[in-house]
């Protein structure tokens, strides 16, 4: 007998069935976003406009010019960065929000934002109350 992969059950927000496998679900895809710690910094760093890679480097502060240059093709590869590059001399590379990065900076972005102000003294309590049960033999 075959035992049929994990699925998400129920319905979606929007009514839709979720019944693809939990590694394929979109969740995870929107959560991914999120595993390289630059690439929220360097979105939120672009939420006021077009910006080139030296404006980056001064908005953000402590990044690499490698990792910088990680994110951006990372964040370009996933439709949420334009790289708009001007025919001048010397060259000029400015990055933006796409609408798409727009939305997400502007929605779940702003929300985890507001969120963080709300709870965040709760949150950090309760990672200093853990640290200490675990330092004593919890």
């Amino acid at each position: 007998m075959r035992s049929e992969p994990a699925t998400m059950a129920g319905m979606s927000e929007h009514g839709h069935p979720c019944v693809e496998q939990i590694a394929d679900c979109r969740l995870r895809a929107a959560t991914d976003l999120f595993t390289h710690t630059w690439d929220p910094v360097v979105l939120a760093a672009l939420r006021p406009g077009p910006r080139r890679r030296r404006e980056l480097r001064v908005a953000i502060g402590g990044v690499s010019d490698k990792v910088l240059t990680e994110a951006l093709r990372r964040l370009c590869g996933y439709g949420l960065v334009d790289r708009h590059a001007f025919a001048q001399a010397p060259p000029r590379v400015e990055y933006t929000l796409t609408p798409l990065g727009q939305s997400l900076v502007d929605g779940p972005m702003r929300a985890l934002g507001d969120w963080t102000l709300e709870h965040g003294d709760e949150l950090l309590d309760a990672q200093e109350r853990s640290a200490a049960a675990w330092s004593h033999g919890h």
